[in-house]
């Protein structure tokens, strides 16, 4: 017990700690929202779009969010207006998104010979995060919980009656977009600390797991940020017991967490 206290004491895992529960936190809370209006693989789409970019920016000798964050944003509104627009489901317009960006991502990396300098970006590597990163960070998240607060109600009422807010006269199109911005920004933001692979499991597994006794969304929300605060937590320490990848032993724990309440509550 007293090494692992005395490795939060290391400025790279505080880093890692700072920048790791900010974005579970966040990236549960959008969970919510997106799992229950059956967009729960947007997280997965995007990611693999996200993949595609870093492919590319990685051929270029390019910093990696100079393309993959206009790229992923651009797809999750793209995903969004054909989803809206041709009545398609969302599920199917991020399968077809995330296919075509996935053998993009591939292509790339063969070709370049570029496969091997994406290993970090794929599985995570939180514990090499650097002081930028955690800014950028810190950053983004602010800027979702603030958005989470300011739109809170007209989230609450697009989330489960579309119906009665555009009676209302709450303009769907828009706050649906403003959902589709701060998923692409999670996802662009936890690509590094989670890995491409694995970012789409902070934003739903805590959100199914409180689904399981949450009563409202409010509860819902604070609940699903809990689970996945406690889950990075645990993962974390996980990780340094057993000498893991950071970002695996975190949804290993998530996934523990989620069978545990559909053992015993639900």
């Amino acid at each position: 017990m007293s090494e692992i206290i005395e490795l939060f004491t290391y400025p790279f895992v505080q880093r890692a700690l700072i920048a790791g529960s900010l974005i579970s936190i966040c990236a549960a809370m959008l969970g919510v929202i997106l799992v229950l209006k059956h967009y729960s693989l947007i997280g997965h789409g995007l990611s693999e779009i996200g993949f595609a970019s870093l492919s590319l920016a990685a051929a270029l000798n390019i910093p990696a969010l100079i393309i993959s964050a206009p790229a992923v944003i651009l797809a999750s509104f793209v995903i969004m207006f054909v989803s809206q627009r041709y009545k398609t489901s969302g599920d199917i317009a991020i399968a077809l998104a995330s296919s075509a960006a996935l053998a993009f991502g591939v292509i790339i990396s063969s070709v370049t010979g570029k496969s091997s300098n994406m290993s970090g970006y794929l599985f995570g590597s939180v514990l090499a995060i650097t002081q930028d990163e955690l800014i950028f960070a810190v950053i983004i998240s602010i800027i979702i919980i603030l958005a989470f607060v300011i739109f809170y109600n007209r989230l609450f009422l697009i989330t489960y009656n579309e119906d009665y807010a555009r009676s209302l006269g709450i303009n769907i199109v828009l706050y649906q977009f403003i959902i589709s911005l701060m998923t692409a920004l999670i996802i662009v933001t936890g690509m590094r600390i989670m890995g491409t692979l694995l970012i789409s499991g902070i934003i739903i597994l805590p959100a199914v797991s409180a689904k399981s006794f949450a009563r409202g969304f409010k509860s819902l929300v604070i609940i699903s940020a809990l689970i996945s605060f406690i889950a990075f937590i645990s993962g974390l320490i996980l990780s340094f017991v057993f000498n893991l990848p950071a970002g695996a032993s975190v949804i290993l724990s998530s996934t523990i967490i989620l069978i545990l309440v559909k053992i015993f509550i639900s």
